[in-house]
């Protein structure tokens, strides 16, 4: 009857362990929660290169709108802020044929990134960030991707690891 008694006790105490280590437990996830909302203002451009600092600001926006994990606001309303700056948006040679031309090119964008909490007034994040699209020269494949293609897929995978790490470990 003791031994009872004690294996009760003891499945009563690892019940309650168990019970108030996920007390609490959020489903939302966030490591900042006081976080809510973010602006993203128009990043700025040390390029030549017409649009691409809209195509990527609109994408953040976009991207942060769909994941809702962030609303976004203006900046005098934001809990945080990203704000940024392209470096650079460079081509050059991906891939080459048998006859040693140029079968893809790659436009490489480089970005200056940075996630602030505006509440704490601290740096979240900050980092430089590049990231490939591929299109094919005109004649050097059969493939009908574009240099605009190209950049779009670039900006695309720079909105995704902005994404990714201004929200990672939410």
């Amino acid at each position: 009857m003791a031994s009872h008694f004690k294996i009760f006790l003891l499945l009563s105490g690892f019940y309650l362990m168990c019970c108030t280590g996920c007390a609490y437990y959020s489903f939302s996830g966030s490591a900042l929660p006081h976080l809510k909302t973010v602006a993203i203002p128009t990043f700025q451009d040390d390029t030549a290169e017409f649009g691409v600092k809209d195509d990527l600001t609109n994408a953040l926006i976009e991207a942060f709108t769909s994941d809702n994990t962030l609303k976004i606001a203006e900046r005098r309303n934001a809990d945080s802020m990203i704000t940024g700056r392209i470096v650079s948006v460079k081509d050059g040679a991906g891939a080459f044929d048998r006859a040693e031309t140029v079968d893809e090119i790659r436009v490489t964008i480089s970005v200056q990134v940075k996630f602030e909490d505006l509440q704490k007034r601290k740096l979240v994040w900050e980092g430089r960030l590049s990231e490939v699209g591929t299109y094919a020269p005109s004649g050097g494949s059969t493939s009908n991707t574009t240099r605009e293609d190209a950049i779009a897929e670039a900006i695309t995978k720079i909105t995704n690891e902005v994404l990714n790490r201004s929200i990672s470990g939410w």
